[in-house]
């Protein structure tokens, strides 16, 4: 498209990830908990959408509905953590989290598969530290 002799792009920005779940409001604490970010300021418990508002990037939303989850996620997301893989695994299971599948190789590559308190899948990839110890 071209405005003025200028070539303009038309684009889509993403503006957040929506996770239904059956409670907003706990899921998006154990979220704001994970990432280390707040939930909106005009969010309350019992409220059908909470908005947790991470420093970059897209809004996590989480939608109230009625149906539970029933299959496996077809779009999950990927956490890198600053620490090492395996501290973050811990924090998270501590959390609330649970172990769905441990991709993990003794040669330190691979990743966790974890799944929040309503089921919803993650990967904890390997962290900053685990690659700054890496052999080069």
């Amino acid at each position: 498209m071209r405005c003025s002799g200028i070539l303009t792009r038309m684009v889509s920005v993403l503006q957040n990830i929506a996770i239904d779940c059956a409670d907003a409001y706990e899921l998006a604490l154990f979220w704001s908990a994970v990432t280390g970010s707040p939930l909106h300021p005009s969010d309350e418990r019992g409220d059908p959408e909470i908005d947790v508002m991470l420093p970059e990037g897209p809004l996590l939303h989480f939608n109230q509905v009625p149906e539970a989850k029933s299959s496996k996620n077809r779009l999950h997301l990927c956490l890198r953590p600053t620490t090492s893989r395996e501290e973050e695994v811990e924090r998270l299971l501590s959390l609330g989290a649970t172990l769905a599948a441990d991709l993990r190789k003794p040669d330190g590559t691979g990743w966790a598969v974890l799944a929040d308190p309503e089921g919803n899948e993650f990967c904890v990839l390997r962290g900053d530290a685990d690659h700054a110890a890496a052999p080069s």
